[in-house]
């Protein structure tokens, strides 16, 4: 092939920005959903990158609860798609992140991405385009075991289209659940999606 068609074809392709970027496995992106309709024109970035009212408000129940709850002098709670880098051109987003507080400040506080793993990561549902992964279940496999090798201690994933949880640790057999059931989180905090929905008067 022809240096001249090499040139055609390089400024055929349109590139993607960063900003579709949702996440970086060692140096293969993980698009937003729905990046392509960006590019297209039929939708914004902002549309792209935006949680769903459901998705949001469980963030913001779980997050509510374990502020509450949790040992503040001990723990530190990160949400708002927290960063965590572990590896050269590997980063992934965090809906809720448990760290530990002194491993945390030991890093440093900065305009980084997080390299200390968390104790506890929860998520809620996914921004990430899943096409190439063929559905949710494949994706959710992949982040929760790279953030337990990366030294992540449990990872909870709660789904909003079955109103399930996976629940997953290192070395410990993985399950699958309902909302209703009463999850550990960590030392000896416990949370019910469930009830907690009840308790705001939303019933899913």
């Amino acid at each position: 092939m022809g240096l001249e068609v090499k040139e055609k074809q390089k400024k055929g392709r349109k590139r993607i920005p960063k900003e579709l970027i949702y996440e970086m496995r060692y140096g293969s992106p993980i698009y937003y959903r729905d990046y392509d309709k960006v590019l297209s024109g039929e939708k914004t970035l902002e549309e792209v990158m935006g949680s769903s009212k459901l998705q949001w408000f469980i963030i913001y129940l779980i997050y509510s609860y374990l502020i509450k709850n949790i040992d503040t002098e001990k723990y530190v709670i990160a949400t708002n798609e927290a960063g965590f880098q572990w590896a050269p051109r590997t980063w992934r987003n965090l809906d809720i992140a448990i760290f530990d507080k002194k491993k945390l400040l030991k890093e440093g506080i900065n305009d980084k991405y997080a390299k200390t793993p968390p104790e506890v990561v929860i998520e809620v549902d996914s921004k990430a385009d899943l096409r190439k992964y063929g559905d949710f279940m494949n994706y959710s496999r992949e982040k929760t075991q790279d953030l337990l090798n990366a030294g992540v201690k449990r990872v909870i994933w709660y789904t909003t289209f079955d109103k399930k949880v996976m629940v997953a640790e290192k070395g410990k057999r993985w399950f699958i659940t309902d909302w209703d059931d009463t999850i550990d989180i960590i030392d000896d905090i416990k949370l019910n999606l469930d009830e907690l929905l009840k308790s705001e008067g939303i019933k899913e």
